[in-house]
């Protein structure tokens, strides 16, 4: 049964008080009108700014307070009222508005007179919880999605100026990218990709999801500005990923397919864990958020579960999504150590819950550096739906690592001895090469000349790289992920 289906059984059921959750106050009063004319019955609507429309009855001058004169009005409503009551939370803090309500709460049971508080966020007195019952009102879903761009579609479909028509894959992705906005939103974005672009356009939609990110605080937007192809060797991993680019699709799921979990990426520093990340982005045509673990502990009691919760919900209100948890042992790390009153176990224990009990299209990308330091219970099968270990790049990957970060500073790489600067840089991992690069460039701008293969040499033969000041670390990481662990790339002889 949907939102509204559940409202009409309350409000028939005689519910006297009803608190609706959600910040569509148009498309909730558009909802409860068409229940009040299925019931025949009448809707009044209370704001502080409007007061009663229309009155129940006059004024009786009794209190300057209109929040109290609303709810006295109401005591005079006739039987087969619906009130609904605007940002009435911000009154749910006072004794006498509290008073008044559960005296309002016990008069209306039995009659067919119902009260609806309509408010964006919870915020419910104790003294209330068993006088009200709580509704969540969600965002529109796909059907709704579908119906207002139909409704567009048709709005628009003689303007020659614009092009409406949309593939079944391309219509699929966009209404996909809908949901967590508001009908308002929604309806916003694509006006204005008609208006911008004269096509319904996907990175309008993203642009709005942009922007709610930005609100919450918690979590970091990453634009798509990395591709698969920018990223040097780890085939396997890169053909995993492309695999399941459609995995968040209707069509996956009517094939039987599950909704992806996540994937783990465990490696050594500096050998494009990140990348791969920020890359999915692109491949998926999927918005990117970065969830930084640090940002959620705060300083009072209960609040780092809070944001925790709060980050988890914008993440499933922009979904599908991909959420990104880099270096997750620095946020997670450390778990034992006693010091914050059971803090960090407990936000560890909500990511947990989430993460293996989650439903919604939000596909979770972690990396780490360091696995001993990361809680046995984030490795546990179910959490991930794999583990994949990145080591340090091969002879052949190194070459297209030089490859690919010549082409990005506008060099020829043919003009260069790719294999023997490959040979050069054993044991450099993908972002030490690219130090390589930069360092060159540098030498060669200084000296007024264009980048030769000696500056690339000479700066590589001059470099240590990480992998020889943690060879007894890297080489445990690697003994560790052989039996757990899945290989980014094939293991060259």
């Amino acid at each position: 049964m949907d939102a509204a289906g559940e409202i009409e059984v309350l409000i028939r059921a005689r519910y006297p008080v009803l608190y609706l959750v959600s910040w569509e106050e148009r498309r909730v009063e558009q909802a409860l009108d068409s229940i009040c004319k299925t019931l025949n019955r009448k809707l009044f609507v209370w704001s502080l700014t409007q007061g009663m429309k229309p009155e129940i009855r006059g004024s009786t001058g009794s209190t300057q307070r209109l929040e109290l004169e609303g709810l006295i009005q109401i005591h005079d409503a006739p039987d087969g009222s619906v009130v609904i009551l605007k940002d009435f939370h911000a009154f749910l803090k006072d004794n006498t508005v509290v008073r008044l309500l559960r005296d309002l709460a016990e008069k209306l049971r039995g009659r067919a007179v119902t009260v609806v508080i309509l408010a964006p966020v919870l915020q419910l007195p104790v003294e209330l919880e068993k006088d009200i019952t709580v509704i969540e009102f969600p965002l529109p879903g796909k059907p709704d999605i579908e119906a207002k761009l139909n409704d567009v579609i048709q709005t628009m479909k003689d303007n020659c100026k614009v092009d409406t028509s949309l593939g079944d894959e391309e219509r699929e992705r966009l209404i996909k990218a809908g949901q967590g906005l508001t009908m308002d939103e929604i309806e916003s974005c694509f006006a204005r990709s008609l208006v911008e672009h004269k096509k319904f356009d996907i990175s309008v939609v993203i642009e709005e999801k942009q922007q709610i990110i930005r609100k919450s605080g918690l979590l970091e937007f990453y634009p798509a500005e990395h591709r698969l192809e920018d990223v040097g060797g780890h085939d396997m991993l890169k053909d995993w990923l492309l695999k399941r680019r459609s995995a968040l699709t209707d069509k996956a799921r009517g094939f039987g397919i599950p909704t992806p979990k996540g994937l783990l990426i465990l490696g050594v520093q500096g050998c494009g864990k990140s990348l791969i990340a920020k890359a999915v982005s692109a491949a998926w045509n999927l918005p990117l958020l970065k969830l930084d673990v640090g940002r959620i502990f705060g300083s009072l009691v209960g609040q780092s579960e809070e944001n925790m919760r709060k980050a988890i919900r914008v993440a499933e209100g922009v979904a599908p999504c991909i959420l990104w948890a880099d270096e997750l042992e620095k946020g997670f790390g450390g778990m034992n150590a006693s010091g914050d009153s059971g803090t960090s176990q407990r936000v560890l224990a909500t990511f947990l819950s989430w993460m293996q009990e989650k439903t919604k299209p939000v596909f979770m990308i972690a990396t780490a550096n360091d696995v001993t330091k990361l809680p046995p219970e984030l490795l546990r099968k179910g959490r991930f739906d794999e583990i994949f270990f990145v080591d340090l790049p091969g002879d052949s990957e190194r070459a297209t690592i030089f490859e690919i970060h010549l082409k990005k500073r506008k060099r020829e790489p043919k003009d260069f001895n790719l294999k023997k600067l490959a040979k050069l840089t054993e044991g450099f991992s993908g972002a030490e090469i690219e130090q390589v690069v930069i360092a060159s460039l540098f030498v060669a701008f200084d000296a007024g000349r264009d980048l030769s293969q000696a500056d690339l040499e000479g700066e590589a033969k001059a470099q240590v790289p990480l992998s020889k000041m943690m060879e007894i670390e890297i080489n445990e990481l690697r003994e560790w992920a052989k039996v757990r662990a899945r290989p980014s790339a094939k293991t060259e002889e």
